[in-house]
């Protein structure tokens, strides 16, 4: 399939509002992809998702500069941009990035202007064309002529779309049936909802209740598969990410389980003496890269801590209540590793438990009903979140340049959260307060890179592309016309950057007006 077909649909999609209009330039485009064949409407898919299969290939917005004029026609197809990507991803040892460099100059010396732009956003993970994940399953069940629920149930076990997509259009509903759970193969994580405290929580849910201790870490998914010798071990990050190589311990660790095949969700942690949490950035700075990782492993060990088990030995748990797979879990893993969780329906004991974590340095609790199954890429209604404060998951839209002792700084965020009826980013206020010096260094050059046009210090504010997630806390939300939100944030200083956490998973406006009472 031409690149350019993919191109256009894209900008077709990007060009309107109406969600009827793009689900249906998106199936038409699938059903021409399906006609190359399966395998090239799973790259399709990918692509007009705004994504590469190979998820990262090791080049950034910089390696994009200094690229070669464009082709004056179009030649390139979707099947060489994708054998392209998968060889620039394979690249590595001494000189990789001379020869990384010189296959992105090959690849875009074949694409027209407009192919050059379009590719340069998919690399990066900026297009931006309004077709968000509903959009585009809305699409795959069009093209297909299978009911929606089937292929929301499909990715959510897939992880991505495009093998959904795949199956969908060459094997109907009975293939989207045959897609499981699949040991190695990262599923979309379940999640959870919010309440401002714990008593909330336990109302929320009713009855008996599991309060577990909520740690600050990062989100892992643990598959280990002994059917073959020797055995496998892959981790995955709540984004999907495959981590493996990062954390070596955690691997050997895995390796040395009793089972034949295991799917595990939880955390992994920098501990302090006396088993304290390390900060956030401690654990995110240590799983950052495979770059050096025997030091680090030595200096930043990390702790695995799992909650729930997802698939053991041949059997998927995924539809047994919860208390169920935490028997499980507790007969497969070591003490050690389980997460601290307690059983109660008293709101006092629950908020006991929950100020006890609170101050040995845990983020809060996650209070879960023992009697539901585990809802694979959903905030399902068995989980509830509760932190010592309001915080929330945001968007930075734009930032202005400091004055005074931050002149030369990009200082002051604007902060978008998610719309979930229109999928749109909309503006809820703005935010200086709670950055060190160190961030506003690290703020300053990471939003350089984002920035839309260049960061020209002689203007005001720069619009940045919408990628960078930041968590913010708040004292509370009062009415505003000065923003789109129609609200704004009081006392709203940054806790951290969330590099571990996407833009589509960031809170919605719905959610901030719900925490007001609105």
């Amino acid at each position: 399939m031409q690149l350019s077909d993919v191109v256009a649909t894209s900008h077709t999609v990007a060009a309107t509002s109406s969600r009827t209009a793009k689900v249906e330039a998106l199936a038409t485009c699938l059903k021409r992809a399906a006609e190359d064949g399966p395998e090239v409407v799973e790259v399709v898919t990918a692509h007009l998702s705004g994504t590469l299969p190979q998820r990262r290939i090791g080049v950034s917005w910089r390696g994009l500069q200094g690229l070669p004029d464009p082709a004056e026609t179009s030649t390139l197809t979707v099947e060489e941009v994708d054998a392209a990507a998968s060889a620039i991803a394979g690249i590595g040892g001494s000189g990789s990035a001379d020869a990384r460099s010189a296959a992105v100059r090959d690849l875009f010396a074949r694409a027209t202007a407009d192919e050059q732009a379009w590719l340069r956003g998919l690399i990066t993970g900026e297009t931006r064309q309004g077709a968000g994940d509903g959009v585009m399953l809305q699409a795959v069940a069009k093209a297909a002529e299978v009911p929606d629920a089937a292929v929301r149930r499909a990715v959510m076990l897939a992880g991505f779309a495009g093998p959904v997509a795949s199956a969908a259009l060459s094997g109907g509903a009975p293939a989207l049936e045959a897609l499981t759970l699949e040991v190695g193969r990262p599923l979309r994580p379940m999640l959870a909802g919010s309440a401002p405290d714990v008593a909330a929580a336990l109302a929320t849910l009713g009855g008996e209740v599991v309060v577990e201790t909520k740690l600050d870490g990062i989100r892992l998914q643990a598959h280990v598969d002994n059917r073959t010798s020797p055995g496998t071990v892959r981790l995955f990050t709540r984004m999907l990410d495959e981590v493996t190589d990062r954390m070596p311990e955690i691997t050997e660790a895995l390796a040395a389980l009793d089972v034949e095949t295991l799917v595990l969700d939880g955390e992994v942690i920098a501990l302090g003496e006396g088993g304290r949490p390390q900060p956030f950035q401690v654990t995110g700075a240590r799983t950052a890269s495979s770059a050096d990782v025997e030091r680090l492993r030595e200096e930043v060990p990390l702790t695995p801590f799992f909650f729930d088990v997802l698939h053991l030995d041949g059997a998927d748990l995924l539809d047994e209540p919860a208390h169920v797979r935490w028997g499980h879990l507790g007969r497969t893993v070591p003490p050690a590793w389980l997460v601290p969780r307690e059983s109660t329906d008293d709101p006092e004991r629950a908020q006991q438990f929950f100020s006890d974590l609170v101050a040995a340095g845990h983020e809060g609790v996650v209070v879960k009903d023992p009697a539901l199954p585990y809802a694979a890429g959903r905030r399902g209604p068995g989980w509830v979140k509760v932190k010592p404060r309001h915080t929330l998951d945001l968007v930075v839209l734009a930032v202005e340049w400091g004055s005074g002792r931050r002149k030369g700084w990009l200082s002051n965020i604007h902060l978008g959260a998610r719309d979930a009826e229109t999928g749109e980013l909309v503006m809820l206020g703005k935010t200086f307060k709670g950055m060190t010096d160190e961030m506003l260094a690290w703020q300053t050059e990471r939003f350089r890179e984002l920035a839309v046009d260049p960061a020209d210090e002689s203007g005001w504010v720069v619009t940045l592309r919408p990628e960078q997630v930041v968590e913010i806390a708040f004292d509370g939300v009062q009415r505003s016309t000065r923003y789109p939100g129609g609200m704004a944030l009081r006392f709203a200083p940054v806790l951290r950057y969330r590099d571990d956490k996407p833009v589509s998973e960031i809170d919605t406006v719905q959610t901030v007006r719900s925490l007001a009472g609105w």
